[in-house]
């Protein structure tokens, strides 16, 4: 538990359900990964945590942003970006929110297909585009799907058309996964991205860029690799594929940036058991997936867990099985019912739990009102 939030949840006692955020750890974070990688430009994605603090914080630091709609955009730029330091990252865009971040100066797109292609050679001209390749996830605890990306050959066909539609083939990019513990997928991602800069160069067309994405871990119950180990990764991929004449390269780092830096503390609301053959008590808290905790779906992301005695009495019971479970009138709000969750046997209604390294992806997933709850509160320090 960072110490700085700890004394902050104890000294204010704010409601709960709420974050609690370090900014000092979101800096140290920010200058890690720029000292692992000093080549790569960092864009922050803005859709990990989009609070003004952390924005205009990492705004100052020089970092540029990767954001996913035009309310994105808006944000950075309220932040004090500059538009030249900002992607439109999100492979699925409607051409008007694509012609309105053109006239608000953003000049670099992402795509995956001759549709949206079109829809930037449109809507912004002259722009530079980059196309985003699949991937295979492996390795991630939060894969990402077939939504995005499309095959390398897919990926070529298209960099050659966009030179001839009034934009500027740029470069390539993929994601090995969120949450991703091996450093060796940009190895696998890297080896194809450079096959595909040499046929394209055979047919004319020179790109200049890598967006090596995101993926970079946050710490919850398993040991992750350390920022310099990625950076090391990264770095020795590139060589191999690339030789002496490694592209421009950019990273897109959000939960790695934020998520160790937050802490998110709930009131156990209730204790109770269902009776027959299983004899775990469920603890229902005062947050749970509509409330910010949606990448517990699957049990994908797991969380460390504190508990903190209301009566301050410290807990002598005995570690028990658990399952943790939300507020809401919603039977697929339960957070952890397979995972080997343990809780004090003598944790009381009333008491709290923090939930750690929660930073990242939980405040923008916190719904407006579903059941009337309000959305997670939030404490920047």
């Amino acid at each position: 538990m960072n110490q700085k939030i700890a004394r902050f949840l104890t000294e204010q006692r704010p409601a709960t359900p709420c974050l609690v955020l370090d900014l000092d750890v979101v800096e140290k974070n920010y200058d890690a990964l720029a000292q692992a990688l000093p080549e790569a430009r960092i864009y922050y994605a803005v859709k990990a945590n989009p609070a003004p603090h952390i924005l205009k914080l990492l705004n100052r630091l020089g970092s540029s942003f990767d954001c996913a709609s035009v309310q994105e955009i808006n944000m950075v730029l309220a932040a004090g970006a500059n538009p030249a330091d900002i992607s439109y990252g999100n492979t699925i865009k409607k051409q008007s929110d694509i012609a309105r971040a053109y006239r608000l100066g953003v000049r670099l797109y992402a795509f995956d297909s001759i549709g949206e292609l079109d829809k930037i050679a449109a809507a912004a001209p002259g722009a530079r585009v980059f196309c985003r390749i699949l991937t295979s996830g492996e390795g991630a605890e939060w894969p990402l799907s077939l939504k995005f990306g499309c095959s390398p050959e897919m990926a070529k066909d298209l960099l050659l058309q966009a030179a001839g539609k009034g934009v500027v083939p740029f470069g390539v990019s993929f994601h090995v996964g969120s949450q991703q513990r091996d450093p060796g997928q940009w190895h696998h991602a890297l080896a194809t991205t450079a096959q595909l800069f040499r046929d394209l160069e055979a047919e004319g067309v020179e790109l200049k860029m890598v967006n090596l994405g995101g993926g970079f871990a946050t710490r919850y119950r398993n040991d992750i690799p350390s920022t310099e180990a990625y950076g090391h990764a990264i770095f020795e991929a590139l060589r191999t594929h690339f030789g002496n004449r490694i592209p421009e390269t950019i990273v897109e780092p959000g939960r790695s940036m934020v998520g160790n830096a937050g802490v998110i503390e709930t009131e156990v609301v209730l204790i109770a058991q269902k009776g027959g053959e299983d004899d775990r008590r469920w603890v229902y808290l005062d947050v749970g997936k509509f409330g910010g905790l949606a990448e517990t779906m699957d049990e994908a992301i797991q969380y460390t867990i504190e508990c903190v005695d209301a009566n301050n009495q410290g807990y002598t019971g005995k570690p028990e099985r658990v399952i943790l479970a939300g507020p809401s009138c919603d039977s697929a709000d339960v957070l952890y019912e397979k995972a080997d969750y343990r809780l004090p046997a003598d944790l009381e209604i009333g008491d709290r739990l923090r939930i750690l390294a929660t930073g990242a992806y939980t405040t923008t997933y916190a719904s407006i009102g579903f059941n009337g709850f309000p959305p997670l509160e939030e404490h920047y320090i």
